[in-house]
């Protein structure tokens, strides 16, 4: 009988507390090699009724039925690739395609359906895990729906569930799978040995610029990605012979090289050593790759080149290097790619990580969904002053380290009540647009007022009108200063000037002589100014203020309105407003 890691353990225990108070579909987040199918074995050993575990190739079904049978328990298989069609067992692992086309009796009794590498539901849509799904709870509507997965985030969908573990908001889109009730950190794993370290060479070649691709913020199409390696073209021999150099050098085992396309994957295999390399594709036939594949575990060849089809169900623990030269759309596919290398193995002390891509991804860094806004920006923590949650957000630091701005606009904590696994978000916004009806903040791209359903007014709309108007002036400023003034009774005040380019200037004032100005100032000036905004600093003197003048943003634009013979700021346009 196996004994299951502390993790693997929690992550049974937590599916069965939500199963019992929710039927909606569940996610379970499981990096490479963190051993998803002994917590598939023990979910299906432990379930009252029959269990379907699902997988879209061939490879994984194999290797859940052998993990679970290795226990000397009972399952069918069903799977053409398999050739093999047993639906009598409690236990079947089948393959999707297979179990798409099956009759209508095998659809009876499940009580709980597995779904392993279940983001391809959110890829494939509404096709053939949907239409499983809907013939499973036709047959049983309190059927218990599952997935694992390594990679729950994909660029051009967002996370594929609404819901994480603690309560926190992953995504405010209707999505199939609504909780995920266990998500382990790869970083969990290494830091606990349960995965080789992986080390990440200094790559004095140059890499590949993929820039252009990732600023799009989609998917990308193979004609882009082609395009691109044919403009760099004369990089991939360096490339290569970079790859070669270092495992030569180190006297690595085995190396996994992941392309971009066919055509490159072709052109990096001619570059190297003849006998030492194979390549697999998506068209390659399938007992060629099977052969392939035993020959690479088998340590005949050293060096795999694939192009998309080896990033999931492969196993070949001597692998220790993992060659990068595709652009990864996401940073937890970054991860899953490098997993590949790090399964533990005797005499394996490491694994180099060679990245040829200059995207910047990194194993130890959280999945982060909002577009990068500049090159930069980094992964940034920033707790809610509210609720106290650990919010990721893209941000800057300073040569310390320490944050001197985010951009993060909405907190995503939330209470999760575990008796009914429902969630009351937090809700706190960082930025927000305010209704000048109610005082309601709301989303910066909310077209009406959430409490009082008033019209509010777009950023490029005030601009138009402004811009169109006799009575307003619209400045674009490049700079601002900060002075103490003086008013005719010897009060002190804030004086605020922007500049444009031209020297040209607008300018406001701020009183901090009673409660009423101070209160002004930091509901019309502080809060929206803050580089910071959930800091509450206590500005009390406009010295005070001074102080903090490298934590304060410019606006995109400054609106001002004719009033007699000056002019009055009425409007402030931020860059996030755009």
């Amino acid at each position: 009988m196996y004994q299951l890691r502390p993790y693997q353990q929690e992550a049974v225990d937590r599916t069965i507390d939500y199963f019992k108070r929710s039927r909606e579909p569940a996610l379970i987040v499981l990096p490479t090699g963190a051993g998803k199918s002994l917590v598939i074995a023990e979910l299906a050993r432990i379930a009252r009724g029959r269990v379907l575990v699902l997988a879209h190739v061939k490879e994984l079904v194999e290797q859940n039925h052998q993990k679970y049978t290795s226990f000397g328990f009972s399952a069918g298989l069903f799977s053409a690739g398999l050739n093999k069609k047993d639906d009598s067992q409690k236990a079947i692992f089948g393959s999707i395609q297979s179990v798409a086309r099956a009759p209508a009796s095998f659809f009876q009794d499940f009580s709980l359906v597995i779904i392993d590498e279940c983001h391809r539901i959110a890829d494939e849509g509404d096709t053939q895990y949907q239409a499983v799904i809907s013939q499973l709870q036709e047959h049983n509507p309190t059927l218990c729906v599952l997935g694992l997965t390594a990679t729950p985030y994909r660029l051009g969908l967002g996370w594929i569930f609404e819901t994480g573990p603690n309560g926190e908001s992953k995504s405010e889109q209707k999505k199939f799978f609504k909780q995920c009730v266990f998500d382990l950190p790869l970083s969990f794993m290494i830091k606990n040995k349960f995965l080789t370290q992986p080390v990440k060479v200094d790559i004095p070649v140059t890499c590949y610029d993929f820039s252009e691709l990732t600023e799009k913020g989609r998917m990308y199409t193979m004609g882009e990605v082609e395009e691109l390696l044919k403009n760099q073209k004369r990089l991939t021999p360096l490339i290569v012979k970079n790859i070669i150099d270092i495992t030569e050098r180190f006297e690595r085992k085995g190396v996994m090289i992941f392309s971009s396309t066919v055509q490159h994957a072709q052109e990096i295999l001619s570059y190297l050593p003849q006998d030492q390399a194979r390549l697999v594709i998506g068209e390659t036939d399938i007992k060629e790759r099977d052969q392939i594949i035993q020959e690479f575990k088998q340590k005949k060849f050293k060096y795999l080149v694939n192009v998309s089809v080896l990033t999931t169900g492969f196993d070949a623990p001597h692998v220790d290097v993992i060659a990068i030269l595709r652009p990864t759309e996401s940073n937890s596919l970054y991860q899953q790619i490098i997993g590949r290398g790090l399964r533990l193995d005797p005499g394996k002390s490491d694994c180099f990580v060679l990245d040829y891509t200059g995207m910047g991804h990194d194993i130890f860094k959280p999945e982060i969904s909002d577009k990068k806004p500049s090159k930069e920006s980094v992964p940034v923590t920033i707790h809610c002053p509210e609720c106290g949650f650990p919010n990721d957000f893209w941000g800057l630091v300073d040569f310390d380290g320490d944050i001197i701005e985010h951009f993060g606009r909405k907190c995503r904590g939330g209470r999760l009540n575990p008796q009914t696994y429902k969630t009351d978000p937090c809700g706190y916004r960082f930025r927000f647009k305010l209704c000048h009806s109610c005082g309601g903040e709301n989303d910066l791209s909310a077209k009406a007022c959430e409490k009082c359903q008033a019209a509010l007014v777009d950023a490029d709309s005030k601009l138009k009108q402004a811009k169109l108007s006799k009575n307003a002036h619209v400045l674009t400023p490049a700079d601002i200063t900060f002075n103490e003034r003086s008013d005719k009774n010897g009060n002190p005040y804030l004086e605020v000037r922007y500049y444009d380019a031209d020297a040209q200037y607008l300018s406001e004032a701020h009183f901090f002589s009673n409660p009423q100005g101070l209160k002004k100032f930091h509901i019309n000036f502080l809060r929206s100014h803050l580089k910071r905004p959930e800091l509450r600093p206590q500005i009390q003197t406009p010295t005070d203020l001074i102080k903090l003048k490298k934590y304060l943003r410019l606006p995109a634009f400054v609106i001002a309105r004719k009033q007699e013979k000056f002019w009055k700021i009425t409007e402030k346009v931020f860059a996030e407003e755009l």
